[in-house]
């Protein structure tokens, strides 16, 4: 079996990318995280909490729209976001996914566009060895998995309970959803809904439709025949010949 946290970074290797910073030392800066979670194959979280850490705006916006990656990644950049002095928002623009909703979580708000998705599930890896090792892998995870669930209750203030069926079940809320179970505080206004989908997340199990569909190509108009135009054309043809 294919493990699903490889396939996800694979099919999104030659996604469009984003981190960057901008207006650092203004009254706001906003950081972009358009990108997977992780240091081979995304935003590394050395490269984040070093540039983050420089950020000397008293209100930093963070915009998310992410398929997630390596939890102990987001984990370094959780940290960095919660103990930095600065009031942090989280604005998710499209996709919180999986480690990216631990993400939006560390700010002090958290913000979703309509149109947007926060999707939580149990985490992923991929182990090789004996049953012993193997054991062992699956305590890890469950240790994870717990350390993950606790962030999400006291954000929310559901039971432990609710929140792990949730996971169990690889659940995508969509904006007025996430609002409602208390994963983020407000619905952004914003009249353009964040429905385009820049993510190939096959990976995943129960993906909303409207995240699997591709934006379809605009037609090319048809041309205009301009009749003036093209008669002045050929007597130039005519003049050059």
């Amino acid at each position: 079996m294919k493990n699903k946290l490889i396939q996800l970074l694979n099919d999104n290797s030659r996604s469009k990318k984003d981190f960057r910073i901008e207006n650092m030392d203004g009254d706001e800066a906003t950081v972009y995280i358009y990108d997977a979670i992780g240091d081979w194959y995304g935003i590394a979280a050395e490269d984040f909490v070093r540039d983050f850490n420089a950020i000397t705006a008293s209100t930093i916006h963070i915009r998310i729209n992410s398929p997630g990656g390596d939890v102990f990644e987001a984990r370094a950049i959780q940290t960095a976001i919660r103990q930095h002095k600065s009031h942090t928002i989280a604005h998710i623009d499209g996709l919180a996914a999986s480690a990216a909703t631990g993400i939006a979580e560390a700010a002090n708000e958290v913000e979703i566009s309509p149109g947007s998705f926060f999707m939580i599930h149990n985490s992923w890896t991929l182990a090789i060895g004996n049953s012993i090792e193997l054991r062992d892998t699956a305590e890890m995870l469950d240790k994870v998995d717990a350390s993950i669930l606790a962030d999400y209750e006291k954000k929310t203030g559901k039971s432990a309970d609710e929140i792990k069926e949730w996971m169990n079940a690889e659940t995508w809320f969509d904006a007025t959803e996430a609002v409602e179970h208390g994963f983020c505080d407000r619905l952004a206004d914003d009249a353009n809904e964040s429905t385009e989908n820049r993510w190939n997340l096959s990976a995943y199990s129960n993906t909303p439709k409207a995240l699997k569909e591709k934006p379809k190509a605009k037609q090319p108009s048809e041309p205009k025949f301009d009749r003036e135009l093209n008669e002045r054309r050929m007597e130039m043809l005519n003049i050059i010949g």
